[in-house]
């Protein structure tokens, strides 16, 4: 199996969590955005990753590659068999993720190409997601159980992303579990094994 991947894109980065936490063997390609190689075009016309070759078939999708692996080994119950309940959860998780904060984080990152508001405004328009899940976190390590879930690793690379902007103001905002949350992922041995150059 051979999986093309970018090691800063934060969907090939959860691909890749899913992947190594299932214990699948899979071949990393990394990609240079401005060189695709023909074997990726090949794949997959759209040139974007991840992409993964199972030898079966072809996954384009950051999602359907971590739902994939995820059904071949699952020994953590990350797709929360045992709450069904909490995996709808993180399902409707994941899409705000994927949608509107994805949005939010493109608008703060790079505030200087969006001038009619601040980077400050941009920020602003996230915290209500920041505070849902700090209340999520309340009284538990991970977001929806007490073992990490799909969600928790699909939605860890962008909230990286957005603590990468300003990490003194992330550093001291209030969202103290959801800080906590953060740097504990970061200082995985998974998450540093995903992000060996």
């Amino acid at each position: 199996m051979i999986l093309y991947s970018f090691r800063r894109c934060p969907w090939a980065m959860r691909a890749r969590l899913a992947l190594r936490y299932a214990g699948c063997a899979v071949q990393v390609v990394e990609v240079q955005m401005k060189q695709k190689p023909a074997e990726l075009l090949a794949l997959s016309p759209k040139g974007t990753v991840p992409v993964l070759d199972t030898g079966d078939g072809v996954l384009e999708e950051s999602l359907d590659i971590m739902r994939w692996a995820l059904a071949r080994h699952d020994p953590q119950d990350w797709r929360l068999l045992a709450d069904p309940a909490a995996a709808k959860q993180a399902e409707a998780l994941i899409v705000h993720n994927d949608s509107t904060f994805k949005a939010q984080v493109n608008l703060y990152k790079y505030a200087e190409r969006y001038p009619e508001h601040s980077r400050e405004y941009y920020r602003s328009q996230a915290e209500a997601w920041l505070a849902q899940l700090e209340g999520l976190l309340e009284g538990r390590r991970y977001l929806l159980a007490d073992h990490p879930s799909l969600a928790d690793a699909a939605l860890l690379p962008l909230m990286r992303q957005f603590a990468g902007v300003e990490p003194q103001w992330f550093a001291e905002a209030a969202y103290p579990r959801l800080r906590s949350w953060l740097e504990g992922w970061l200082e995985s041995a998974l998450f540093k094994a995903v992000m060996a150059k």
